[in-house]
């Protein structure tokens, strides 16, 4: 497959494309908020800066894309099939750097939970999640 868009275009659009209020983040956010939770988002005190933060309960949420943070077994990270070594290697730094940043969340006393995009789209078992990482006694 040939990519229609030149180098700088291709870059250029790349570039526009935001880490803050994706849809499935966004999904995340208002189901939280109508299951009566309220967060704070992308606190920048924290490691990762979490995209959603619940002080109170000393939990976090990161709501990761499936192919930029490699979700193990999901048909939305395939492989590129060009410049296989730039996109290995930069998956690879993703997958070490969300190790990592859990791990510093986790030392500092932090809950940290994984919504992946792909589990947006079933409402029902997202819901009931959110339920039982926020608010383990119900």
């Amino acid at each position: 497959m040939v990519d229609h868009l030149t180098t700088q275009d291709r870059s250029k659009l790349m570039s526009r494309i935001g880490p803050k209020g994706s849809k499935p983040e966004t999904t995340v956010r208002r189901l939280a908020h109508a299951l009566g939770f309220r967060f704070r988002l992308h606190r920048r005190d924290l490691p990762g800066t979490p995209d959603l933060v619940f002080p109170s309960r000393r939990k976090v949420i990161f709501v990761h894309g499936c192919w930029w943070h490699r979700h193990e077994g999901c048909s939305k990270a395939s492989p590129p099939k060009t410049n296989i070594e730039f996109w290995q290697a930069k998956f690879d730094r993703n997958v070490t750097r969300d190790r990592a940043v859990q791990n510093q969340l986790q030392d500092g006393g932090w809950d940290v939970g994984t919504v992946w995009e792909c589990q947006t789209r079933d409402i029902e078992t997202l819901t009931a999640w959110l339920k039982a990482f926020l608010d383990p006694k119900s």
